[in-house]
Parts: C-alpha cells; sequence; structure tokens
C-alpha cells in the first residue's frame, strides 16, 4: 500500500451545502473566518464555498475568500457550485477569480426526464459546452451526479453511458451523490466496486446524507470500494438529517480503516464551536466526537475502572481532540468519580472528608440538583465550617438596560476587606457588568479566563417569576479543562453575576 493510494482527500461542504440547513445564513465575515479554519488549522483538502448565481452577498463573499486564498496561494482548494447553463456560471465565476468548479449535472434518468425534461444526449452537449466555456476560461472541471444512488439503482445504463461520454471531456473529478440518503453500506459499496471497475481510471469522490443515520458507514464503505475523495460538513450541516458529518467520518476514517487524511484531530472540536456559533444550529450534547457530554464518565465503576488501568476509555480518546476526561458528580457517582474530580482542582482530602463530600453529592443527585467539579469547593466548605466568600464578594451590582437604552453598570466589591466600585458600560447589561468588574480586577492585577459560553436555563413550563440558572463556562487560551460556574436567582442578570461570583472565588485560591 503506497501513501497515494492509502490518502483520501476531504472535500469540506458546510458552506456551501451546509448553508442549506433550515434558518442558517452565513455572513461573508463568517464564511471567510470558517474557510480560514478549515484549510489553515484543520487542514482540509479543500473547501466548496458557496454557490454559483445565488445573491449579490454570495458573489461579494466569494470575492473576499478569493482574494484571501490567492494571498495564501490556497486559490485552487476553493470550490464553487456551479449549473449546466452554458456560460452564465462561468461568467458569474470569473468575476469573483474562483478556479474552480463543481458543475451540477443529473446522475439520475428520473431526475433528467422529469425535472430537466431533456434527453441524455441533449444532457451531455449541454454539459460539454459548459465545461468547455470553464476550461477555456481557465477553470478547472468537476462534476457532481446528483442523484447518483437512485441513478445507480434505478437506470444503471443510464449512469454508465453518462460517465461513458462525460469522461471524454475535460473533466478533473466525477461526484457521486447519494443526494436524498437512500443508501446502505452494502449498496454504497456494490455501486462503487461496479464504476471503479468500469472506469479505473476515474476518480471518484462520495458525497452522502444522513437520512438513515448511515453517513459516516457509507463514508467508510465508499472508500473501500475505491473512492478517492469523501465529502463533509462540520457538526453534519445540511438539508433534512444533514450531510455526512466530518468529526465522525475522519476520526472512523483513522481509526477503523488502512486509510488517512489531511485532518488535524485536535482541531476538529474548534471547527465543530466555530461552526456552532456561526450557524446559530447547537449540537446534541451525546454528539459523537464534539458533543459536551462523550468524554464524560457518569457511574462510579467507569472512573474507578479508568483509574485501575483504563478499563473504560476506548480508543476515542479526548485528548486526541484537545478535550479532557470528565467524571459526573450525582447520585450515579463513586468515590473515585469524587477522587478524579479533586485531582483535577489540585486537591487531597482526608478518607473521611472525601467519604462525606460524596454522601453529599449523591444526596444532591438524588434531588435532580445539578453538580459540577466547580460545586466541590463549596460542599466542602460546608461540610468543614469555611466560609470561602470571605476574601471576595460582589456587594451590590445595579444594571440598567432597556430598549433604546445604552447599558450600563455600577458595581461594588469587597476584597480582602476593602471595598472597590467602578462603572461600565456595553452592549448588553452583562457586558456592562463585566466591563464595571474588569476595572476593578484590573486595579488588583487579577486575570480571569474568557467567557467560552453562556447559557440560561429555566424550568420547563416555569412561569416569568421562575428560578434562573445561568451557566458560565469560562476557557483560557490552550485550556482544555474550563472551569463552568452557575448561578441561580429569579433575575437572569443576578444569576448571572453570582455564577461570575464564583469563578473568582475558585481563582482567588478560595479553593
Amino acid at each position: 500500500m503506497t501513501e497515494s493510494n492509502s490518502s483520501i482527500e476531504i472535500l469540506d461542504v458546510t458552506l456551501r451545502d451546509g448553508e442549506q440547513t433550515n434558518g442558517v445564513s452565513f455572513s461573508w465575515q463568517q464564511k471567510l473566518n470558517i474557510t480560514k479554519h478549515l484549510l489553515k488549522d484543520l487542514k482540509t483538502n479543500r473547501v466548496e464555498i458557496a454557490s454559483a448565481r445565488v445573491s449579490p452577498g454570495e458573489f461579494e463573499a466569494v470575492k473576499k475568500i478569493v482574494e484571501w486564498s490567492k494571498s495564501e496561494g490556497l486559490l485552487d482548494r476553493i470550490e464553487i457550485l456551479g449549473f449546466v447553463d452554458i456560460d452564465k456560471t462561468v461568467e458569474w465565476m470569473k468575476g469573483t477569480g474562483v478556479k474552480v468548479l463543481n458543475l451540477l449535472t443529473k446522475g439520475s434518468l428520473n431526475h433528467l426526464t422529469n425535472q430537466l425534461r431533456k434527453t441524455p444526449v441533449e444532457h451531455f452537449l449541454d454539459i460539454q459546452k459548459t465545461v468547455e466555456n470553464a476550461t477555456a476560461s481557465g477553470i478547472t472541471v468537476n462534476v457532481y451526479m446528483e442523484d447518483w444512488s437512485n441513478g445507480y439503482l434505478h437506470s444503471r445504463d443510464y449512469v454508465l453511458e453518462y460517465l461513458a461520454v462525460v469522461s471524454k471531456f475535460p473533466v478533473s473529478k466525477f461526484y457521486l451523490a447519494d443526494t436524498l440518503g437512500i443508501l446502505s453500506p452494502l449498496e454504497v459499496r456494490t455501486a462503487i466496486t461496479d464504476l471503479v471497475k468500469e472506469f479505473p481510471k476515474l476518480w471518484f469522490e462520495f458525497h452522502g446524507h444522513n437520512d438513515y443515520d448511515l453517513a459516516v458507514a457509507n463514508c467508510l464503505e465508499a472508500v473501500e470500494a475505491g473512492a478517492r475523495g469523501l465529502h463533509v460538513a462540520v457538526n453534519g450541516l445540511g438539508e433534512r438529517a444533514g450531510n455526512s458529518p466530518l468529526e465522525a467520518v475522519v476520526t472512523a476514517l483513522h481509526d477503523k480503516t488502512k486509510f488517512r487524511t489531511s485532518i488535524v484531530e485536535r482541531e476538529i472540536t474548534n471547527a465543530s464551536r466555530l461552526v456552532e456559533i456561526f450557524s446559530g444550529k447547537r449540537i446534541s450534547d451525546n454528539r459523537p466526537i464534539v458533543g459536551e457530554d462523550v468524554f464524560t464518565q457518569t457511574a462510579g465503576v467507569h472512573a474507578d475502572g479508568d483509574k485501575k488501568g483504563n478499563l473504560y476509555a476506548n480508543p476515542i480518546l479526548p485528548e486526541r481532540f484537545g478535550r479532557a476526561r470528565v467524571y459526573a458528580l450525582g447520585k450515579l457517582a463513586g468515590k473515585a468519580s469524587i477522587t478524579e474530580n479533586l485531582k483535577q482542582l489540585g486537591m487531597v482530602l482526608s478518607p473521611e472528608i472525601e467519604k462525606k463530600v460524596l454522601e453529599r453529592v449523591i444526596e444532591l443527585g438524588d434531588q435532580n440538583k445539578t453538580v459540577t467539579k466547580e460545586d466541590l469547593p463549596y460542599i466542602i466548605s460546608d461540610i468543614t465550617g469555611e466560609n470561602l466568600e470571605a476574601s471576595f464578594r460582589i456587594e451590590t451590582c445595579t444594571v440598567t438596560s432597556g430598549l433604546g437604552v445604552k447599558p450600563k453598570a455600577e458595581v461594588k466589591v469587597n476584597y480582602q476587606g476593602k471595598f472597590y466600585e467602578a462603572n461600565g458600560e456595553g452592549d448588553g447589561g452583562y457586558d456592562a457588568f463585566m466591563n464595571a468588574l474588569g476595572k476593578i480586577l484590573k486595579e488588583l492585577n487579577i486575570q480571569i479566563p474568557k467567557l467560552y459560553d453562556y447559557e440560561v436555563r429555566i424550568p420547563p413550563g416555569g412561569n416569568t417569576n421562575a428560578l434562573v440558572e445561568t451557566v458560565i463556562t469560562w476557557k483560557g487560551d490552550g485550556d482544555i479543562h474550563p472551569i463552568r460556574t452557575i448561578g441561580i436567582d429569579s433575575d437572569q442578570q443576578v444569576a448571572a453575576v453570582k455564577a461570575t461570583e464564583r469563578l473568582l472565588h475558585i481563582l482567588l485560591g478560595n479553593v
């Protein structure tokens, strides 16, 4: 096995196909930032960033990305989806400067006859004219065989005729699209094996969708059958059930096949979070590889097993993705769970105190209360009678915000018996509070990590006076152990202030 035939190219389609996710529309700044991360940090081979002739905004976005990619020597790795329209797409591309066209053609006789209402000969001629116009303008052409999966299953002769004819045109790659996500792994292997045998010199790539939740398995079968590339989207974004998810496809490919990609695994989590923020589509906590809970052990017996030789660890280690294993605290926690969390906090307790802490954690878990690693010092202080809040306390905080009003905040804190006050303005009430608090912390030479995530929860069906739980995650540069603090109050702003105060208690050695 040589490096050339064991290497699989990855085309990321998050910015084009992923934008077909309901409610997702990226600005040009967001597209540029995602493209930079995908190519420079994640090391994706190529990125499909847009569809031609969609809107003036898309035209400007492509121009901006092309300008950046040219400066980085990456122009040939930027791709556009275009249409069989003889010269319209080509002229649009010439205006943007992009140099790779992924031409959307019909891969099934059903789509060709019922949507385009053309014969195969007519369609092939239109493809030829469009390809010739593109290549004459210095544009490289690949072709999407849209609905190829249905085409192969129900009109194999048409697929073979298509490939026999179109392969004679100056086309670089053939994209086999399971457009409606209908194939099983066995069907993928059978179909691609057949085509590779019939056309051994052609470069095939598989474009999967996840309607049966089989996209990852289908991708593995595609490369085993001879596909040279795979199309994926970060967080599995895409129409309906989404496209093949980059994070799971790459991990499974590396672990379960002989094939390798250029993807830097440690950047997968960062790519996921970036797309999650820009798309507004929150991923589930149990989503493979990138979900918040996938490296969390809940049962105490699992923590005990890990302590005795990683008995419950699988090859998907969190460190591969810049993360760390977490041991949940709740009614299922055991002594090992407490010990591991204390170790991460740099704390050692006597066996007697540790036993009492475990009893309190289980008690809180039975009450359906959320318990985090950062809560342990407060549980310990309650058990031992120590007052952790003595050195830093937010005495008062007044926040003014509203429609047409510039948010302002006044903060007064007590630090080691001395009082400090400051005012601040911001884009929102909490931002104003943090700006005011930041002035005090700067004066005290206290640094805090960056706010990484901010989540507000209320009980299902709660009234307007219900208790609010504000969960804030803080993370410093390069830190794989983020701090998570919780504040609870009937006022959302106060809950956030309490969560922030708890962070200061942790950082100032009160724990």
